[in-house]
């Protein structure tokens, strides 16, 4: 369980306007942000001429787009109100967290949107690892067989941090915390096994719940990004399926209202218009990445809102 106070009180937090008084004394709001490659991030930074002139990188979208990520001396803006921690990373959000230092993933995107809505300081708990499976490697226990080790490692994690949270972010001092929502984008692995992508459905509602008994937060609020690369195209019936099983999920009776899918085919983006042609890593479009994290974000945001007025 974690060491985070309970998510009853996050409601109240969680609304743009004004800062009452206390605001400066309001626990630091966690969300836990995993999965594999995808949510590790792999939109370059750069604009490197010599991939495909610089196209789809975030120096090249960011002035039209994003011009929000830019501060008035030209620099990357750095947050001083959400902080990440990433494996062996950790600071204030800004370009970087990526799957390496000069790339971003879908955290940048996320952070943005929860930051500004929130009233209280922001932490992203950012756990992914490329090419692990939901069947396998993050296989909840309620599935049976044996429990996946980076389904132990995630919440281990996340405990480890936040018992630890004044020696990692001294900046918090006696503030605590409340761990308040869930961010998934996963799937390559089980989509091209269809052994794996047959039980998909079935380990990602089973991987919810087991989260929300293992951190200790009931109807955590739990974001699906769509595993949909390769866009509306997409014709492979194991892609289709596991995008399906996504969907499906947040429909359940149990979710409804506390689980979010957020669909991204549209954020698609070919390759004459990436870095790449890295199909499998959204052709390292830092566009697509940004707006992933942007769309699970206000899914996020939402989901906390309707919480709110329940």
């Amino acid at each position: 369980m974690t060491h985070c106070k309970a998510f009853a009180v996050f409601a109240a937090i969680f609304f743009t306007g004004s800062i009452a008084p206390e605001a400066a004394e309001k626990p630091v709001q966690v969300f836990v942000l995993a999965g594999q490659s995808n949510m590790e991030g792999h939109g370059f930074i750069k604009a490197d001429p010599k991939r495909n002139n610089g196209k789809g990188s975030l120096e090249q979208v960011a002035p039209e787009k994003f011009p929000h990520l830019i501060d008035k001396n030209g620099q990357w803006v750095v947050r001083d109100d959400v902080w990440i921690h990433y494996l062996t990373r950790k600071g204030k959000l800004t370009v970087g967290y990526g799957a390496q230092p000069d790339r971003i993933g879908p955290e940048l995107g996320f952070g943005h949107v929860i930051g500004d809505a929130c009233d209280a300081p922001v932490l992203l708990i950012k756990l992914a690892w490329g090419g692990k499976s939901l069947a396998k490697d993050f296989r909840p226990p309620s599935s049976g067989g044996e429990v996946g080790p980076y389904y132990t490692e995630i919440v281990q994690r996340t405990e480890e941090i936040l018992s630890q949270l004044k020696i990692e972010f001294p900046e918090f001092g006696d503030r605590g915390c409340q761990l308040a929502g869930f961010g998934w984008h996963q799937g390559w692995n089980d989509r091209i096994n269809q052994a794996f992508n047959d039980e998909y459905e079935r380990n990602m509602a089973n991987f919810i719940r087991d989260i929300r008994k293992d951190l200790g937060v009931k109807d955590l609020p739990f974001v699906i990004a769509e595993t949909g690369m390769t866009g509306f195209e997409e014709k492979n019936p194991r892609a289709l399926s596991l995008m399906k099983a996504q969907a499906a999920v947040a429909e359940y009776p149990e979710f409804r209202g506390n689980v979010a899918f957020v669909g991204t085919r549209a954020l698609w983006r070919e390759k004459e218009v990436s870095p790449t042609g890295q199909g499998y890593h959204w052709n390292s479009n830092a566009e697509t990445y940004y707006l992933i994290g942007e769309a699970m974000g206000k899914a996020m945001k939402k989901l906390i809102e309707n919480k709110a007025v329940e």
